[in-house]
């Protein structure tokens, strides 16, 4: 229970509250950690709500040259394929700030799940520990792409994920490891569909997303459940 007393609850009246509230974080995370580091190194979630918050960032002040880029997971698919989160994140964000292209870390899931992930785990292994995490909830509580019952795997920072139950059934994800070696971590929930999730997250059952401990805690930003 100590994921439960160390998660942060935060609710809000609407969507476009929730997008903003999720822009001003990362930009506040962001200055802070070029401020005492001289960069900024951010895992990406994929989905309608961040594709939002990516929208509204792109139009900010930002340094972006200080920028790094990093994906929680990919679907095995193909580079130019519409459900691959590196073709959202550049479609509605990254082709329009100065963020070096040797600095934007998308996922190879294009080489299959084995290679993707051995690629991906060696990018990773230059990376320091995160500044900021982004994070979905599933209708069945799953995060990335860690799944209820599917074997966690923290073998390596990346590794491949097989037999999904969310189509298609191959992907990368970072680990669990990996994920938790962050400052910071906020969840994006939003939708009714997530109330059953959410329930069970605060009333310590063990879902996927229970298993982001880092040490400082998570936010979860949530809109359009109750927290009862």
């Amino acid at each position: 229970m100590a994921q439960a007393k160390n998660t942060r609850w935060k609710p809000f009246e609407s969507i476009e509250c929730l997008r903003h509230g999720v822009c001003d974080a990362i930009v506040k995370s962001a200055q802070e950690a070029i401020k005492q580091r001289g960069r900024f190194d951010i895992v990406l979630a994929g989905g309608n709500t961040p594709r939002a918050v990516y929208r509204l960032l792109r139009d900010l002040p930002m340094d972006w040259t200080k920028w790094h880029i990093y994906h929680g997971d990919e679907r095995c698919l193909p580079l130019d394929h519409e459900d691959r989160n590196s073709l959202m994140v550049e479609q509605v964000w990254t082709h329009y700030v100065p963020i070096p292209t040797s600095q934007i870390h998308d996922i190879p899931a294009e080489l299959g799940p084995t290679a993707g992930a051995k690629a991906y785990a060696e990018t990773l292994a230059n990376a320091p520990m995160f500044d900021m995490v982004l994070l979905g909830l599933g209708e069945d509580g799953h995060t990335a792409s860690l799944f209820p019952n599917h074997k966690v795997d923290n073998s390596a920072d990346a590794v491949p994920v097989f037999n999904s139950p969310k189509p298609p059934s191959e992907r990368i994800t970072i680990s669990q490891n990996r994920l938790n070696n962050t400052r910071e971590v906020i969840f994006i929930v939003t939708g009714s569909g997530k109330q059953e999730a959410v329930n069970n997250w605060r009333s310590g059952v063990a879902i996927p997303a229970t298993l982001i401990v880092p040490k400082d805690g998570v936010d979860v930003y949530c809109y359009e459940v109750e927290l009862n």
